[in-house]
Order: structure tokens, then C-alpha cells, then sequence
């Protein structure tokens, strides 16, 4: 074999590699967490992954979101859904990192109002 070719070879292999150890999250998720006012509520994911895209809803008690802006990079997972709180819409960032069957997310509300952290499991 040339060295060209082992070169490439070398390359592939790495891109291969790359691309086997980025997280794929689709599919349905549970999480069940506290909020800032100590309220215990639970949550079902729903995600729809095309390459670092990330579509999907996010479900719970209010009723069901749609992920805005979701993107997949590596095991970070970030997106946020608007939800409404007494007649007024807020906007709910979520990121977190992905590790085998479970995802921690820290949610934070939009202009610093709360944050909390969930664990999210693949179901």
C-alpha cells in the first residue's frame, strides 16, 4: 500500500470514529425532577435527531412544547421550548450532556427567573 493510501486509510478511520461517538438521543425519554419551589414533576422528551439537529416536544403537566432551535454536538444536547406561567410566556433553555442511557440537563428560565437541574433516562 502507498503511503497515500495508508494516509487516507488513517483519515477515514478517524472520521469513522468521530462520527461513532457522537450521541444519538431519538427517541422517548422520562425525567422526573424538582423545581425551584419544590414541587416534584415529571417530564416525557421526545427527540427526533438528524445529524447535530434536534427536533421533538417536551411534555409534562402544561401540556406538550415544541423543541426550538435543538442541537446535538458531541454528548451536548441544547434546546428550549416556550412555555406559559400565568398568562405570561417564558422561554426554558435547556442544555445538558448525554452519557450512555441518561441525560443531565440544567433548565434555566430566560432572564435568570430559576433554574433547575433534571435527569433525564432513555426509555
Amino acid at each position: 500500500m502507498t503511503t497515500r493510501r495508508v494516509h487516507f486509510a488513517a483519515l477515514l478511520l478517524a472520521l469513522a470514529s468521530a462520527i461513532a461517538l457522537a450521541a444519538d438521543i431519538t427517541g422517548q425519554w422520562k425525567a422526573e425532577f424538582t423545581t425551584p419551589d419544590g414541587s416534584a414533576r415529571q417530564s416525557t422528551l421526545t427527540f427526533k435527531q438528524e445529524g447535530e439537529k434536534l427536533t421533538g416536544t417536551v411534555a409534562s403537566a402544561r401540556g406538550e412544547a415544541q423543541i426550538q432551535e435543538g442541537k446535538v454536538s458531541g454528548d451536548n444536547v441544547s434546546f428550549f421550548v416556550i412555555r406559559n406561567f400565568g398568562g405570561n410566556d417564558i422561554k426554558l433553555n435547556y442544555k445538558g450532556v448525554v452519557s450512555g442511557s441518561e441525560i443531565k440537563f440544567k433548565v434555566s428560565a430566560e432572564g435568570g427567573d430559576f433554574e433547575y437541574e433534571m435527569t433525564a433516562k432513555k426509555v
